[in-house]
């Protein structure tokens, strides 16, 4: 095992969580947010506190089988969802990669737009518009804008 590693995956002198656990509490964290369901909610839904649902969020915590399943159950989404969208990078901390089981594969961290409140408050506030059609001039105005940014970029 390689020095200063827990063989949990954390590092043995700073206790950072596992790249794998922040991913996956960030995956619960924008499943939640979609919902519009509180911390408290999903707490009381599957039988912990809000500060117990926080710390899995975070990744300060990490999520054990039985309770990913009842999580998946509650938030209406396959197990699977939590590790969609990981890069590589992350999948190379899981604890056997650490301990030198299996060789990483190292690659540059890139923030997920998707995991931002911004994001996730913008896609509900766009399904709360009732009208398909203005809902569908939204999106087309959003997709011109985003065509204008790029242009202006490139030049």
């Amino acid at each position: 095992m390689p020095r200063g590693r827990k063989s949990s995956g954390r590092m043995a002198s700073q206790g950072f969580p596992n790249p794998i656990d922040v991913h996956v509490g960030a995956r619960i964290r924008q499943r939640r947010t979609l919902l519009g369901m509180s911390q408290e909610k999903l707490g009381e839904a599957i039988g912990l506190t809000f500060q117990q649902v926080q710390k899995y969020e975070r990744g300060a915590n990490r999520v054990g089988s039985s309770r990913l399943f009842d999580l998946a159950r509650v938030l209406d989404v396959p197990v699977s969802y939590f590790f969609e969208d990981m890069s590589a990078g992350t999948a190379s901390k899981s604890p056997s990669r650490l301990r030198g089981l299996a060789e990483p594969k190292p690659e540059p961290f890139e923030p997920d737009p998707l995991a931002k409140r911004e994001t996730l408050e913008l896609v509900r506030a766009y399904y709360r518009i009732a009208d398909p059609a203005v809902r569908k001039r939204v999106f087309e105005l959003t997709k011109a804008l985003g065509r204008t940014v790029r242009k202006r970029r490139a030049s």
